[in-house]
């Protein structure tokens, strides 16, 4: 099972006019608004208008909820750029919600995403590796995409690095690595992190 963040949180880069004008009526709670003024901004070209009135049809906010929409306006978000976009489509993808379920698709959108440095598609990403879920499985890969993980904050991508230097598995075996990153995700909030770290340490390493 994967553990899919629900984006909330708009996308701000970049932002102007109508983009901006549609977050200033979300943050009021002037949701029909808010979608009005992202549909132009998506309908102008703009991916972040694109992606955050994927959120609405999403979360059924000033719209009815419509998750095949959602699809639709994230499609236009990642094939404009935006790797969040990318990543709530891949989510999608895996779920086969709004979509027909495919992992070789939540793959490559999550492959996208994470090559536009979305912490959290490298970690599904390195998840789906380590199974041999829509790719082929690839131990190496995976602990490459749980260091970009890890490298761009994600606790549970720490964690599951951390496990694979444990083990010696797609890495070299390398407990005192294995420990430093239990201890990474024990910082970021990871509990098992927080428990291995702790069971490493007192092992001596």
């Amino acid at each position: 099972m994967f553990g899919f963040l629900v984006f909330l949180a708009f996308s701000v880069s970049g932002f102007s006019g109508d983009l901006e004008d549609g977050l200033k009526a979300y943050n009021n709670n002037d949701y029909q608004s808010a979608v009005k003024l992202f549909t132009k901004a998506c309908d102008g070209g703009d991916a972040s208008g694109c992606y955050n009135l994927g959120i609405m049809y999403d979360n059924g906010q000033g719209v009815k909820q419509d998750y095949h929409q959602a699809a639709k306006l994230w499609t236009k978000a990642c094939d404009g750029g935006h790797a969040s976009g990318c990543y709530n489509l891949g989510s999608m993808y895996a779920k086969g919600e709004g979509v027909k379920q495919d992992y070789h698709q939540a793959a490559k959108l999550w492959t996208k995403a994470c090559d536009g440095g979305h912490a959290s598609g490298c970690y599904n990403l390195g998840i789906m590796y380590d199974n041999g879920q829509g790719v082929k499985q690839d131990y190496h890969q995976a602990a490459k995409l749980w260091t970009k993980a890890c490298d761009g904050g994600h606790a549970s991508g720490c964690y599951n690095l951390g496990s694979m230097y444990a083990k010696g598995e797609g890495v070299k075996q390398d407990k005192q690595k294995a420990k430093e990153l239990y201890g990474k995700a024990c910082d970021g909030g990871d509990q098992d992190g927080c428990k291995y770290y702790a069971f490493l340490n007192q092992q001596g390493y």
